[in-house]
């Protein structure tokens, strides 16, 4: 307190990061903006990293995409790379500047060549969507797989998509389920619902319910709602239609046509009544109809394999291209392997 107060900008940051988060002193917004100002006042690149944020939040300050960005440019001119990152991200969604994919391409780059892992998953997603560079799944790949190597959950979960689909890399799903696994570990919900579903079909891991049962209900209470459909379809399956309707109307709420289908049927029906494999087609149709692609994926499998539908590769390439080019992965891993028989 005693070096804070005599002007020393370390210690000004040092005591403005104690009031943020409480430790030592109550909790104070007002207090930690006040000596953050007072060390960015001075260049301390942290201290305007820190302001920035306050005043991106709007925390012990009136919220300011204008004043963040600000802030986070004159720490980003000094070469702090998590602000480099930030600022590539105000510039990447427009805010407190006009929207421009080749500002935060700038940004990115810069933090992500200094090892910036957030950076290095951002321009890796900037490639893979070709915005603001040439698309190049290639280039993608390359700055996920750093990112992810250095422990990044995101890029590892990015990483795997790209080796699911084979897209920028070889097409491996042992390799998918490795990197999944990674970003499961670290609670990323998306990777643990695929991780889930892996298990639950054996692709690149050995097929274990129990495993997909694990996984697919820990990104479910984390919100993934395509995990809330599995995990609902395994209680349904299992005749505990209790907990089944608990995790269809919770993705149903949210808008999604297939949990809403199934929760219908289930009403209608009386949800502890067992469904028979015609009805069960019957709900994936009317939400594959609706151009739901989970749905259109599941119903190009039960006829690629004739559960509850005489087995029909014509319909099952029919709803697999459906699925397929809205994006869902596993329709296009299907589609390519039926296409091949």
């Amino acid at each position: 307190m005693k070096l804070a107060k005599s002007g020393d900008a370390a210690k000004q940051n040092e005591l403005g990061g104690k009031y943020l988060i409480g430790r030592g002193v109550s909790r104070d917004y007002n207090e930690a903006c006040k000596w953050f100002k007072l060390a960015a006042e001075k260049g301390y690149a942290d201290a305007q990293f820190n302001l920035a944020i306050m005043y991106r939040r709007g925390d012990g300050v009136p919220q300011s995409y204008e004043e963040a960005i600000k802030w986070y440019r004159l720490a980003a001119e000094q070469g702090d790379t998590m602000a480099q990152n930030d600022l590539g991200t105000m510039n990447e969604n427009g805010y407190g500047v006009p929207q421009s994919y080749e500002e935060a391409i700038k940004w990115y780059r810069l933090a992500a060549e200094q090892g910036n892992a957030r950076a290095q998953n951002n321009l890796g997603a900037m490639y893979n969507d070709g915005a603001g560079v040439p698309q190049s799944s290639e280039e993608a790949a390359k700055w996920f797989r750093l990112a992810a190597e250095q422990g990044d959950a995101n890029a590892r979960f990015n990483l795997g998509l790209m080796y699911e689909v084979g897209v920028g890399v070889p097409h491996c799903n042992e390799e998918a389920a490795k990197w999944f696994r990674l970003a499961a570990e670290q609670g990323n919900a998306m990777a643990q619902t695929e991780l889930g579903v892996m298990y639950l079909n054996g692709i690149g891991v050995p097929l274990s319910n129990e495993e997909a049962f694990k996984w697919l209900t820990l990104a479910a209470e984390r919100g993934d709602i395509l995990a809330q459909i599995n995990i609902g379809a395994m209680y349904e399956s299992g005749e505990n239609y209790k907990e089944a309707v608990k995790w269809f109307r919770l993705a149903a709420e949210r808008g999604n046509a297939m949990a809403q289908v199934h929760l219908k049927w289930m009403y209608n029906e009386g949800k502890d009544t067992p469904q028979s494999c015609g009805e069960t087609q019957g709900r994936y149709m009317v939400a594959a109809e609706h151009g739901d692609p989970l749905a259109q994926c599941t119903l190009g499998m039960m006829y690629e394999r004739g559960e509850g539908v005489p087995q029909n590769k014509e319909e099952a390439l029919k709803w697999y291209r459906l699925a397929a080019e809205q994006g869902n992965a596993s329709a296009k891993r299907n589609l390519d392997s039926l296409m091949k028989k």
